[in-house]
């Protein structure tokens, strides 16, 4: 039987871990912390977190250095920050694709999306439905109408992708005959729109699609946001069409910590994110590339978003019978 002296000495050394842990939480950061990019330099994510540097090491009153790490879908990176302490000075710069949609994909990713927690919101990037340019349409409901009785071919970046787990969504609303055709890269994607080699696909409405668009390589009839793309006005967002009121679909980045990371770390760095992402710098960096800064969100609504992002892919990879690969 354990002694009372045994059970006061446990207790007083588990109040001092936790007054210890609380003191380290409220001076924090007290040195430089290091922010994952889970791709290598030089991509979209590596761009965000170049971008909003300046202002975050400002707000945070240290300097962030910025570590790339590509590999197995982004998942390498997420995996290696969860696998340093939990303290706040390791951080993500990440999207759903390495979050959610690696871990329900891939065997070899061996975290779940819940070791994850948000910290902030940074942008949001609009999906279009792009089809090739010799079809005689110009909006989603002539593209159905011109689809019935036919086998459409929609290609994506692979399967457990976001643009196949769309593809198959959008094919179970409409009760299309379609065919999934994987490609390894998305230039291939696009080659082959623009070359009539393949009917409609997803692409995020970012960085070159907008040219290619204008240049009259393939076009854009759909938005899978809740409101028309800035640059895109034209094309009506496909949750408007009459049964596909949930094809709601973005890209967002944000900044994640482990879930364990203490809350008043939390808070820290969602409060200097929040404040980072105003900046003139940084909404102009972000909208010239066709990304959208959305309003900042508290540390509550960020964990009730996320718990939703997780819920809603596993429901959509359970009804495309998605399985890890």
């Amino acid at each position: 039987m354990i002694s009372r002296r045994t059970i006061s000495h446990l207790l007083a050394g588990l109040l001092g871990s936790l007054a210890m842990l609380g003191a380290s939480a409220q001076g924090f950061p007290n040195k430089m912390v290091t922010v994952m990019v889970p791709y290598p330099a030089g991509g979209p994510s590596d761009a965000v977190a170049r971008l909003v540097q300046v202002e975050y090491e400002k707000n945070l009153g240290q300097k962030m250095m910025v570590e790339n790490l590509g590999g197995v879908s982004g998942a390498l990176g997420v995996q290696k920050v969860l696998a340093a302490p939990a303290d706040g000075y390791y951080q993500l710069l990440s999207t759903p694709m390495e979050l959610v949609m690696a871990p329900l994909a891939l065997s070899a990713v061996k975290f779940k999306p819940e070791e994850v927690r948000m910290a902030s919101l940074m942008g949001r990037t609009s999906i279009g439905l792009a089809v090739r340019k010799d079809l005689p349409v110009n909006n989603l409901a002539e593209f159905l109408a011109w689809a019935k009785g036919k086998q459409v071919s929609y290609a994506s970046v692979g399967q457990g992708s976001l643009y196949h787990i769309m593809g198959e969504r959008f094919k179970t609303l409409t009760g299309l005959d379609m065919l999934h055709v994987p490609y390894k890269a998305a230039v291939q994607i696009y080659t082959d729109l623009g070359g009539n080699s393949v009917d409609m696909a997803f692409v995020p409405v970012a960085g070159p699609i907008i040219g290619m668009v204008k240049d009259n390589r393939f076009k854009i009839i759909g938005i899978s946001s809740s409101a028309p793309h800035p640059q895109l006005p034209e094309a009506a967002p496909i949750s408007a069409q009459k049964g596909m009121s949930d094809f709601i679909f973005d890209i967002w980045i944000g900044l994640q910590v482990a879930k364990n990371t203490p809350d008043a770390v939390v808070q820290k760095l969602n409060q200097s994110m929040n404040e980072a992402i105003k900046s003139e710098a940084f909404v102009k960096g972000m909208t010239t590339t066709g990304s959208q800064v959305p309003a900042g969100m508290s540390v509550a609504e960020l964990d009730k978003f996320y718990t939703q992002e997780v819920t809603r892919y596993r429901a959509l990879f359970k009804a495309a019978n998605v399985e890890p690969q």
